[in-house]
């Protein structure tokens, strides 16, 4: 084992880890999950206290979190999108039926679940990994040294004695150089859940072998769960009360809209159960103009109903991808919200993350002194590389012929695992800061 080279890309909405030897491609560690085998892991938690039971803990991750959560989702507590706040400051721990969890806690207690998930996959590990990390990480006034402190702490726990971190585009790039057949500048866009990620590459053949060389890079904490954020927000607030009014003493004042801000990300929404948000609003359904509204919020806070919400997001977004229409449609409980959705108006409404993505693009090329003209392929990844207004940002740039797309979930890992293959993994990585 200890000529493996392993790589995790730890995502906001998946997992991936990715093995390589000395030679040929890398191998993606695959999970035997209830629905059949997979490689790209959620990435979610469940915590489960049983009625007749509530002081035992059920602890699951990954499609058996889903699996639990929708088999008993009142008396379930399910977490996703939680690498949205490793970076934050403000976030320092969260109960959950009870008991205290820092991020690391959770982060730990994921990847503790993912090797025991798989098997013989993770039966043995090598001493040193290589983890993805963004450019810029998600969340209002991110702090890198905070997340890596934090992503130290939960690796450590996982038995690792050198855990070192590479750039997610990198990682991607040194998966999409496996088919150059020439020199070239690489641009690789990668598109997660809450992070776009730029870095520009320089790769070049000696003596039977690709050099490589870090040209420019950049990002911005906005990608997939942002334009989630603004579907909730436009399609589904509304109807929980959003832009409705509540009465106190005698005046007429607007339900707060720091609710739906954090009813609309998914790594929030989590949270909101037990916040003091949550009994404010409780209090407002008795003094809302509209209770009905209210009444719904509450309902789908109280019936755990984020991950039906998720779901039917996620649908339209994909639907979107394809077609100029598409239905959405979220129906739990009491709640039923149908409405149809033309492409145009979804990307009027991500026009704001449109315009930081295309900024962060921007800055790369400045970044790495080059214009459109001086990169000679252009490879984007990561599922929110598929919206059509994403894609047409680089289409505006470049010539068709230059753009590629595919290994939406398995280049980060499988680049992070190849680049364990480098003589100067100096160049590449970092250790986190001490």
């Amino acid at each position: 084992m200890s000529t493996l080279s392993l790589g995790i890309d730890f995502g906001t909405t998946n997992t991936v880890v990715a093995l390589a030897d000395a030679s040929g491609p890398a191998q993606l560690v695959r999970f035997p999950a209830p629905e059949g085998e997979l490689f790209a892991f959620r990435s979610a938690l469940s915590f489960h206290a049983p009625p007749e039971h509530p002081q035992d803990r059920a602890i699951a991750a990954g499609p058996w979190a889903i699996e639990a959560y929708v088999e008993d989702p009142a008396e379930t507590r399910f977490i996703q999108s939680f690498k949205s706040f490793a970076a934050s400051e403000s976030f320092t721990e969260t109960q959950v039926l009870g008991r205290r969890y820092r991020f690391e806690d959770l982060l730990s207690t994921f990847l503790l679940k993912v090797r025991d998930y798989a098997g013989n996959g993770m039966a043995e590990l090598p001493r040193r990994v290589i983890v993805g990390r963004p450019v810029t990480f998600a969340g209002g006034a991110p702090k890198p040294e905070l997340a890596l402190e934090r992503y130290e702490i939960a690796f450590r726990r996982m038995g690792f004695e050198e855990i070192l971190y590479a750039y997610e585009p990198v990682g991607a790039a040194f998966f999409f150089a496996r088919e150059l057949d020439h020199d070239a500048t690489v641009l690789v866009g990668d598109f997660g859940g809450g992070t776009s990620d730029f870095s520009i590459i320089r790769f070049e053949r000696e003596a039977g072998e690709i050099r490589s060389i870090p040209l420019g890079r950049s990002g911005v904490g906005v990608a997939g769960d942002a334009f989630d954020y603004r579907i909730i927000d436009n399609l589904v607030s509304p109807a929980l009360g959003k832009g409705s009014s509540y009465e106190s003493f005698g005046k007429v004042l607007p339900i707060p809209n720091r609710y739906y801000s954090a009813f609309a990300r998914w790594d929030q929404l989590a949270l909101m159960r037990a916040s003091r948000d949550m009994r404010e609003i409780r209090k407002l359904v008795r003094e809302a103009v509209e209770p009905e509204k209210l009444a719904r919020l509450v309902e789908t806070l109280d019936e755990n109903y984020g991950y039906r919400l998720y779901r039917s997001v996620s649908r339209l977004k994909e639907a979107l991808s394809r077609e100029a229409q598409a239905e959405f449609r979220f129906e739990a409980g009491s709640i039923g919200i149908v409405r149809d959705v033309a492409r145009t108006e979804f990307e009027g409404w991500i026009a704001p993350e449109l315009g930081l993505i295309e900024a962060a693009v921007d800055a790369a090329l400045a970044n790495a002194n080059l214009g459109p003209e001086g990169i000679d392929r252009v490879f984007l990844t990561g599922g929110s590389s598929l919206v059509p207004a994403v894609r047409s940002i680089f289409h505006r740039r470049f010539e068709a012929s230059k753009i590629e797309t595919g290994a939406e979930l398995e280049s980060i890992a499988s680049g992070l695992a190849l680049m364990g293959r480098e003589r100067d993994l100096s160049r590449w990585t970092a250790s986190a800061p001490a």
